[in-house]
């Protein structure tokens, strides 16, 4: 039964710098890179060498843990080098690219014929399992587990976020085939949250469609969970990005492994915030090229509460479909603390105007305007998490490692990303997402 969900425990940070609607022309890369940590808790074994050649779509490394679960190459080359860091740790497998791709052939499968254990090594096999992940723990889902349901958010609510309908425009075809997989492999419901008009989405029985509204995060794969299929304890949901869905389509469509994606580049430090075509993998420095202004700018490989920080020598995440720029916070008001600033934004009134133009946009920089201290209870980050959780309480659980505090205060139904926005207003500039990864690391650890 689809159920409609409006949140309004949360807080849209209105940001100046969105992405118009236009899709520029970017250089294809020479180098393109792999890298095991966008893969948590994943430790690689290597298929290949340094001077091996690789299509595009075949395997270098599987993980040590579930040897079923592949991981392949975005394009094809050779292989350039194999990055270690201390103790031999694999941090970057860098591939020269051919000027053009040469694919492994998949043979072309219709979903609707196979059985889940056909579906699952297609997936497997092909490399597009990692686009699965679970709850509890957002690791990549364990391949032989069985869901009780799969989330797919269609829902960019975090700040200047791509817009699925460009992203996603002419895919229904993909995506179509791409929920047919993915009803294969639960015998649950496949649901999907999307706006009221979702213009990419196929008309499919595959799936049930609920329609989400309000605030970010109400585009959160945790808040949709918890609204529609609230997970418990021995309990795993699967969870897939939009944008993957469509890639999986494709594969079962046309035969090949295509980690082709449209990303969106936003904030004010583009010259022209638009939408470029890159392949996962691909060196910031030719997604931005010729786009990123002179000055001192952040780079984020994502949204500017989840993303990660890169350089220009950096490389396209294998999860993200956004860079975001914006001003280095290296500067400093004189007694900033004290003196009204309304070209500022927060959360609190004090000093400050932005309670009174709630649709005013701003050029926020990196600043964190304050200094890490002790835990200060304000009842504040309630106002922004949706979910029925203690947020306080949980953090100082996983601080002390309390593993039964954890269990019962809901470890199990949230993933970092969650706790973004009580990061963001944290009047003692806590860390949230590292401590949460943290109290998730030692939940695995700990409990399995």
């Amino acid at each position: 039964m689809s159920k409609d969900i409006r949140i309004k425990k949360g807080l849209d940070l209105k940001l100046k710098g969105e992405a118009a609607n236009k899709i520029a022309e970017t250089t294809r890369s020479k180098v393109y890179a792999v890298k095991p940590s966008d893969f948590h808790g994943v430790t690689p074994k290597m298929v290949v060498k340094e001077g091996d050649n690789v299509k595009a779509g075949e395997v270098i490394f599987y993980s040590k843990a579930d040897e079923k679960v592949k991981f392949v190459a975005p394009v094809s080359g050779t292989i350039q080098e194999i990055k270690r860091g201390e103790k031999r740790v694999i941090l970057e497998i860098l591939i020269a690219a051919d000027s053009q791709d040469v694919f492994v052939e998949h043979s072309k499968k219709n979903p609707n014929d196979l059985s889940t254990e056909e579906v699952k090594a297609h997936l497997l096999a092909s490399g597009c399992w990692p686009f699965i992940t679970q709850r509890p723990y957002d690791v990549i889902a364990n391949s032989a587990d069985s869901p009780k349901s799969i989330f797919v958010s269609g829902i960019n609510s975090a700040p200047l976020e791509a817009d699925l309908e460009i992203t996603l425009s002419g895919k229904k075809d993909f995506l179509k085939a791409g929920f047919e997989v993915l009803a294969k492999l639960t015998s649950g419901k496949v649901h999907v949250t999307a706006k009221k008009n979702a213009a990419y989405l196929p008309d499919s029985n595959s799936f049930v469609f609920h329609k989400g509204s309000g605030l970010h995060p109400v585009g959160l794969v945790s808040t949709q969970i918890a609204k529609i299929d609230p997970i418990n304890k021995g309990e795993k949901v699967w969870v897939v990005q939009m944008e993957d869905v469509a890639i999986i389509g494709e594969l079962f469509l046309t035969g090949k492994f295509n980690p082709t994606r449209i990303l969106a580049l936003a904030g004010t430090g583009f010259q022209d915030p638009s939408y470029v075509k890159a392949i996962i993998g691909a060196q910031v420095a030719d997604v931005v090229a010729g786009n990123l202004k002179e000055g001192n700018y952040r780079i984020i490989n994502g949204d500017v509460l989840t993303g990660e920080q890169k350089t220009r020598n950096g490389f396209l995440g294998f999860y993200h479909n956004m860079f975001t720029a914006i001003p280095e916070g290296d500067d400093y008001d004189f007694f900033g603390w004290n003196i009204p600033r309304p070209n500022k934004f927060s959360v609190y009134r004090a000093n400050m105007f932005s309670f009174l133009t709630p649709n005013k946009k701003y050029d926020l920089n990196t600043n964190t305007n304050g200094e890490h201290r002790a835990f200060v209870l304000t009842g504040d980050y309630e106002k922004v998490f949706p979910l029925d959780i203690y947020p306080i309480q949980l953090l100082k659980s996983i601080l002390v490692k309390d593993i039964d505090q954890m269990e019962a205060l809901g470890i199990y139904e949230v993933a970092p990303e969650d706790f973004a926005l009580t990061e963001y207003i944290c009047v003692s500039k806590q860390d949230h997402q590292r401590i949460v990864r943290h109290g998730l690391d030692v939940m695995i650890k700990e409990v399995g």
